[in-house]
């Protein structure tokens, strides 16, 4: 098999570039990160994929950011994402690939769907706000995939991930998520010396996340039998935390002894999301690695690239 991987670069596609080394050697993998090709260049996508040959496109590229930016400047998560998923399946489809993944994401669930959520609750009503340009392009890159399929025959098919967290996560404080957030204020606090770390809402808010190199291996094992796949797929760890369980997590791994300030004028989103991977088990799913030990190798990460001078 030889497969093209979008996103290399990124926190889920990096973790898939490494599982598919070490599960799949006589297997071509060619991956794509920002520097190689510009996914939103339609003509150069399509000679990219043209050029590669792929029985199999893993599209994880997106544009994504923490909850400050997305309410800062919310268009470039619907128009980029509206962008990058249209050029590259529409790459896919001029070179007839046979398999296509898309990897979707939970923000594409109503706000006030039923928890945990099932896959019927796509499409049944509104977004929450602060992820609503994302969830949008999100919902736009499920329905494009699903006519692919059907327009056809050929393996196309979207998974849901919950919130995900890994090592490649980024650091940066205006694109991080919450988990690379909440160990780097936390950092940043104990080295200043600060008395406390400042919460974001209340800390009640529950949400689930997913470390990032427990889906890839799944993936990379079972992308062969994507033919007998939904088309469309939740694939979550099952659990959630509040996101007050997510800082004092941090501060214990980090060694904080201070305050958590929380601020309930900003904003937390929706109170819970929790996806139903009910399905995707059913297809060998499941998340092996414990919130705290894969915050705490999040967290060497971070010092590792603090130390040769990596800002994210």
């Amino acid at each position: 098999m030889r497969a093209l991987l979008t996103g290399g670069g990124g926190m889920l596609g990096s973790s898939i570039a490494a599982a598919w080394r070490s599960l799949r050697p006589a297997d071509e993998l060619i991956s794509l990160t920002r520097g190689d090709v510009d996914l939103s260049d339609s003509d150069a996508t399509r000679r990219a994929v043209a050029d590669a040959r792929p029985d199999l496109v893993i599209h994880t590229a997106a544009h994504v950011g923490g909850i400050g930016d997305k309410l800062a400047r919310p268009l470039p998560y619907l128009l980029e994402n509206v962008r990058l998923d249209a050029s590259v399946l529409e790459a896919a489809l001029a070179a007839d690939v046979p398999s296509y993944l898309y990897v979707a994401s939970a923000a594409a669930y109503p706000a006030d769907a039923v928890n945990p959520i099932e896959e019927s609750a796509l499409f049944g009503g509104r977004l929450e706000p602060a992820n609503e340009p994302y969830g949008l392009a999100k919902l736009t890159g499920l329905s494009a995939v699903s006519y692919a399929a059907r327009q056809t025959g050929h393996a196309y098919r979207s998974i849901l991930p919950s919130n995900l967290y890994g090592t490649g996560d980024s650091f940066d404080p205006d694109r991080a998520h919450l988990i690379a957030s909440t160990l780097l204020k936390t950092h940043r606090a104990k080295e200043s010396g600060a008395a406390g770390v400042e919460v974001w809402g209340d800390g009640t808010a529950r949400r689930e996340f997913t470390y990032a190199p427990d889906i890839a291996d799944w993936l990379v094992r079972s992308v062969d039998e994507m033919g007998v796949w939904p088309i469309f797929m939740n694939v979550g760890s099952g659990v959630d935390h509040s996101i007050r369980e997510f800082y004092e997590t941090a501060a214990d791994i980090i060694g904080f002894r201070g305050d958590l300030l929380f601020d309930p004028s900003k904003p937390s989103g929706v109170p819970r999301r929790l996806i139903d991977s009910s399905v995707a088990r059913t297809h060998g799913w499941s998340a092996p690695t414990d919130l705290r030990d894969g915050m705490a190798e999040c967290y060497r990460a971070y010092l590792d690239r603090s130390v040769n001078g990596e800002s994210s």
